[in-house]
């Protein structure tokens, strides 16, 4: 990751002459390095505070920071939505964003880099709005730490923080008693991150939540955007509380997700902390949760509200939309993030087992959740429904495309062998379309919907097009200076088919892998070039996007380049001959006959040994 610098570098910030001469030089080096490209038209613009602060690390901080295959380097960076650059060679850490943004950075890396020699000491001045300090008993310490940390490290993940067991005052020495974990993150993630580490606490120590319950409810009161932040709790019975957990937690997962808020169970007490409609999407959610262990679910005036979508479904595709033991119904939730239940008016009969005439539907299916995630499972299950009752949500259904800036859903029809080809192995097709272009693509019988912001509609019409067009030969695609989602990557004409594979077999690897969409196409001069596109651009440590498939390409061009290279070089005739190659000169020494002898199936039969004694 180090670059070739030899200028001496300042601690403090650098003006904007001396940034704009380094990002000329930087994109001179990498030019040289590879001749690939990404291509950004619009970059969002910087706010007046933003600038370049630089930090001088030790050999062994660098290690630390950079974490291993650079991820604690990106965790860094995530939470503190600022860009980090790590120079090996100079041992300089550099630090981009604004000044809240640096400033969390540059305490982040300290906190991180403090770890190797000690524990962490948070003074006052460490809280910028971004800290929750937690006190954890020592006999749970190792609990929620976790073997080698992996514990405290899967909160991080989940959560988007940073975390660490740290001393608040040298002065006064260690609480033998406690430990003080720091969190450092925006309100949502620290409160996710306190209440997860406060339900492990609460299973290894009985009743220290109790202890410290009303501390924990008034934390971060009304600091979020809508001023209206806060914690309700429920108690829950003991048979209650395995039905509200669900399998694997699958039950809180989803009832979070769908409301927006922070659901944690600690104990026999759930949590809800978030704005004020958040907590009650997901007090309603959990009370029609329970409802539904009593008979038929009826929400109240649902056209009135904007978080729920409900579809009627035929009576005789109920059972195929839900799936055995409602395996179906919870892929969907898991999937989009939604809480999907059948519901019944009350006094209109209904129920699972009542067909109201051949062409009624049974009932009527909720979803609840955010607009994108209902959309998503909306659409899904009209896909199979679809595939049950052909025409039911396709019959008399047209093109649409609409130019509506915000969430919309656009229509396309296909022909028979379209359908099939843009749909893919197992629907392998669509989901890489739907990933890398941001939008929500779904198949519902010939029709296929596209649903999201303006311009992911438009990226995924244009991703459809250019995937038939390939059916009928090669793509052209120009003016990829103007868009801010693909890289271009020029590959030796020698290296084409090695990149590409049979039929196109290594392309669909790495964007299986990667979460982009790839392809040969031409530019305006007819030249050949390799296009990937995608909305996630990556980093030089992500595992997706569009820098960690330009990766995978330059290995595979270098790979090949190498192969080519020893392949020359054993042919050359100015090297001496290898030994091996002089050995095989020498006569080989011979080996004896030895007799064969036939298998049994194989022996003459009576007659064939008769007819050859006549021969003779």
């Amino acid at each position: 990751m180090g670059r070739d610098d030899s200028r001496p570098r300042s601690a403090e910030k650098k003006d904007g002459n001396d940034e704009k001469k380094e990002k000329e030089r930087s994109r001179s080096r990498s030019d040289k390095r590879s001749r690939s490209r990404s291509r950004s038209a619009s970059r969002p613009k910087k706010s007046e505070d933003h600038g370049v602060d630089t930090l001088k690390i030790t050999d062994d901080d660098a290690a630390f920071i950079l974490g291993k295959g650079g991820k604690t380097k990106e965790k860094i960076a995530r939470v503190a939505d600022a860009e980090i650059e790590l120079f090996e060679r100079d041992l300089i850490l550099e630090i981009r964003g604004t000044k809240v943004q640096r400033r969390r950075a540059k305490k982040y890396c300290e906190g991180v880099m403090a770890q190797r020699t000690g524990p962490v000491s948070v003074t006052n001045d460490y809280d910028d709005g971004d800290l929750t300090m937690l006190q954890v008993p020592q006999e749970a310490v190792g609990f929620v730490t976790g073997r080698a940390g992996n514990f405290l490290r899967s909160i991080e993940d989940q959560w988007n923080t940073l975390m660490f067991f740290c001393e608040v005052d040298k002065g006064r020495g260690r609480d033998k008693a406690f430990e003080k974990l720091a969190i450092f993150g925006t309100i949502r993630g620290r409160r996710g991150a306190e209440l997860l580490v406060l339900s492990a606490v609460e299973t290894k120590v009985p009743g220290y939540f109790a202890k410290i319950k009303d501390e924990v409810l008034d934390r971060d009161l009304h600091k979020d955007d809508s001023g209206t932040w806060s914690t309700d709790t429920m108690q829950f019975q003991d048979d209650e509380l395995s039905y509200a957990l669900g399998k694997q937690g699958g039950t809180r997962k989803k009832i979070e997700r769908s409301s927006g808020a922070v659901v944690q169970y600690v104990g026999q007490t759930a949590l809800f902390s978030g704005s004020k409609a958040e907590r009650r999407r997901a007090k309603e959610y959990m009370k029609w949760l329970f409802m539904q262990l009593e008979g038929p679910v009826w929400v109240e005036g649902w056209e009135d509200r904007d978080d729920i979508t409900v579809l009627d479904i035929p009576s005789d595709c109920i059972g195929y939309v839900t799936g055995s033991r409602r395996a179906a119904l919870g892929g969907m939730e898991e999937e989009w993030g939604t809480l999907m239940f059948f519901m019944t008016k009350p006094g209109s009969g209904g129920g699972k087992g009542d067909k109201r005439g051949k062409d009624g539907f049974g009932e009527q299916l909720a979803i609840l959740g955010p607009e994108r995630g209902r959309r998503g499972a909306e659409l899904k299950v009209m896909s199979s429904v679809e595939e049950k009752a052909p025409g039911q949500f396709t019959r008399g259904v047209r093109e649409k495309f609409t130019d509506t800036k915000g969430f919309g859903t656009d229509r396309l029809i296909f022909k028979d062998d379209e359908l099939s080809y843009a749909l893919g192995k197992q629907g392998s097709t669509r989901k890489k379309l739907a990933l890398a272009s941001g939008c929500i693509i779904q198949y519902v019988g010939h029709v296929c919907f596209l649903a999201g912001h303006l311009p992911e509609r438009r990226r995924a019409k244009e991703f459809l097009d250019w995937l038939l067009q390939q059916r009928r030969g090669q793509v052209t695609v120009n003016n990829i200076e103007n868009r801010d989602d693909v890289t271009e990557v020029h590959v030796p004409d020698n290296c084409k088919g090695w990149v590409t594979g049979n039929r196109g077999s290594e392309l669909r690897r790495m964007e299986q892998s990667t979460g982009t969409y790839m392809f040969m196409a031409l530019d305006k001069r007819g030249e050949e070039r390799l296009l990937i596109f995608s909305v996630d651009a990556g980093s030089r440590s992500s595992e997706t996007g569009r820098a960690a498939a330009e990766r995978l390409v330059n290995d595979m061009v270098q790979d090949k380049l190498r192969g080519d290279d020893r392949r020359s070089d054993s042919r050359s005739p100015r090297r001496g001959r290898s030994d091996s190659r002089k050995r095989s000169r020498t006569p080989a020494r011979r080996r004896s006959p030895t007799p064969r002898r036939r298998s049994p199936s194989r022996r003459r039969s009576p007659s064939r040994r008769r007819s050859d004694s006549r021969r003779r």
